[in-house]
């Protein structure tokens, strides 16, 4: 996909300036409606920042303590808004830092451009200062990349990058522009790209598979829905919902699929997975149409894939056919955009409601409740629990919070959990499980919805690998809240120590340093909870606080996580205990 072979709809009336390659790439970004961007400034990219300089009135730049929180911080926006996030940084290690917020994107779906600078076209090649092959670096993470050496490329480019990051399965695009192509001079005309040769982001939905699809539910004696981040990024809630409830199809999710129907809905029936409800996990072994929306059945979902969902007729709804019949063979592939194929499948679909169906749902959910659910929620024990503390989120929140996790125990008790009344609402690493991510993450979020409460759910492992973006929070100042449940252990691993090593706790205690005094140090007001009296007033000031809050919660060390599906197990070897 050349840049040549883009093909633009419509020609622009503007005329031609003569400006920089630098000027160029910010008047890109104004054309494309970006007017937030995340980044560190070094000295490949230096031109682009003098003309940054220029329109700080029209593009916000928020300067990042590292690389990697201005690509967690674009993910963040992007997950929340819908829209393109944003990461800019210089060659070199500036350019490595990029990396795994880029591979990230990638395996989340999320749209995301990032600029980076080159040394001088002469110097490529020559292992000169702060130089590395970025492009042969991002290639394997990265939906489309591409280096500039011309300043007349970057117009094209631009256009182009954007339009792949956005369309159909979205995704993360590098562009790496060259210093002597940011100085060079050049006539330039930006047409906004809406279409590729060879490039087909939304593949045609084919009519026969839907009455197919159709004929399976509607004959189906036990269905089951799993439903992931598709239905979001497709903008398709309400047609799923119109089409859960027509069929009455008891409905789960992935964990990026949280939040697309709210948590309170009669057929929103949890989250499937390794540490997902019991019943969910356990009756797709027994449903008879397994119906997959926008969801690409990863490991942590499906288990031994040898005794996965054997017995069941399997619908698959996906907007990518790489991830069709790629872990599990679909008896029906439906393919296109989730939005436009659920409305197109409603008219087909008969009413319905599997009342003995459901039953069986709710029988075993009395058994996680009385097992798992009641020890989380309302301990007697003496220490607090990670659950009662999202409880109390939920209660003064009203489950209206944009909840942000980062990874390990602490994400699994968030997503199952959290309840989330709207969408765009659980904003977490699932597929690359990047500790780190939460709280640049948070930053993004509360800055593309500053409406909203944003929440940053964070182990005390996670937090020490970003935490010096305190400093964004505090020189930007956003008001996210932050709450750091500290347990002193990384406590997912500590888990399968425990279980499966013999309690043989290798590396994964932790000496932590005083978390308050640290968020105080940058202005931001802070607190530490560490009996159960205090949780409640402590989560209502922090909510009541217009600005930045830190709250510190110390946990019970050696809590585990249940329901657990051990490393190649069956979805029905799921561990209460």
């Amino acid at each position: 996909m050349e840049a040549e072979t883009i093909k633009q709809t419509h020609k622009s009336s503007q005329k031609a300036e003569h400006i920089s390659g630098s000027e160029a790439v910010i008047k890109c970004l104004l054309a494309e409606g970006v007017d937030i961007l995340y980044g560190y400034p070094g000295g490949a990219i230096m031109p682009v920042y003098d003309e940054l300089y220029k329109y700080q009135d029209k593009i916000h730049h928020v300067l990042t303590r590292h690389e990697q929180g201005a690509t967690h911080a674009a993910q963040g926006y992007a997950r929340i808004s819908g829209k393109v996030g944003v990461a800019i940084a210089t060659s070199g290690p500036g350019a490595t830092n990029l990396i795994t917020g880029i591979a990230d994107a990638q395996i989340d779906s999320t749209p995301m451009v990032c600029i980076t600078g080159q040394v001088g076209s002469h110097l490529l090649g020559t292992d000169a200062f702060q130089e590395t092959d970025i492009i042969g670096i991002s290639t394997p993470v990265t939906k489309w990349n591409h280096q500039i050496t011309k300043a007349s490329e970057i117009p094209e480019v631009l256009a182009k990058a954007f339009y792949i990051a956005k369309t159909g399965r979205p995704g993360p695009v590098l562009v790496d522009i060259t210093k002597d192509a940011q100085f060079e001079l050049f006539d330039f005309k930006y047409e906004k790209c809406t279409r590729i040769r060879s490039y087909v982001p939304v593949p045609k939905t084919d009519k026969k598979a839907l009455k197919e699809a159709a004929k399976l539910i509607n004959n189906a004696k036990k269905p089951l829905i799993v439903w992931g981040q598709g239905v979001i990024l497709s903008k398709a809630e309400a047609e799923f919902k119109a089409v859960i409830e027509k069929a009455g199809i008891p409905s789960a999710w992935t964990i990026l699929g949280a939040s697309a129907l709210p948590t309170s809905h009669y057929l929103n029936i949890g989250m499937v997975g390794m540490h997902g409800n019991y019943a969910p996990n356990v009756l797709t072994n027994d449903c008879d149409v397994l119906i997959a929306i926008g969801m690409r059945f990863d490991d942590r979902v499906t288990g031994d894939l040898s005794r996965y969902a054997k017995q069941a007729k399997v619908v698959h709804f996906e907007i990518d056919p790489a991830e069709v019949d790629k872990n599990v063979k679909t008896d029906v592939a439906v393919l296109g955009d989730a939005k436009a194929s659920l409305k197109s499948l409603l008219p087909l679909l008969n009413k319905n409601s599997h009342k003995d169906w459901h039953q069986k749902f709710k029988d075993l959910y009395n058994i996680e409740y009385e097992k798992v659910i009641k020890n989380d929620l309302h301990p007697t024990k003496e220490g607090l629990t990670m659950g009662e503390v999202l409880k109390e989120i939920n209660t003064q929140t009203k489950g209206e919070a944009a909840i942000v996790s980062d990874v390990g125990q602490h994400q699994m008790i968030a997503c199952r959990y959290a309840n989330f009344n709207k969408t765009k609402s659980n904003i977490t690493s699932g597929g690359l499980g990047t500790m780190g991510f939460a709280l640049p993450a948070a930053i993004g979020a509360k800055m593309a919805a500053p409406e909203r409460e944003v929440v940053a759910i964070i182990g005390d492992g996670g937090y020490q690998m970003t935490i010096q973006e305190l400093g964004t929070i505090f020189q930007q100042k956003v008001p996210v809240k932050i709450v750091v449940l500290n347990n002193e252990f990384l406590g997912m691993v500590r888990q399968w120590q425990q279980l499966f090593f013999d309690k043989r706790y290798a590396s994964t205690e932790m000496t932590n340093p005083d978390f308050v005094a640290i968020a105080k140090g940058y202005f931001i007001e802070a607190k530490k909870v560490t009996t159960r009296k205090d949780l409640k007033a402590a989560v209502k000031e922090m909510i009541a606080t217009d600005g930045p809050y830190f709250l510190e919660v110390r946990v019970e060390k050696e809590d585990n996580v249940f329901p657990m599906i051990p490393t190649g197990a069956s979805v029905s070897d799921i561990r209460l205990e």
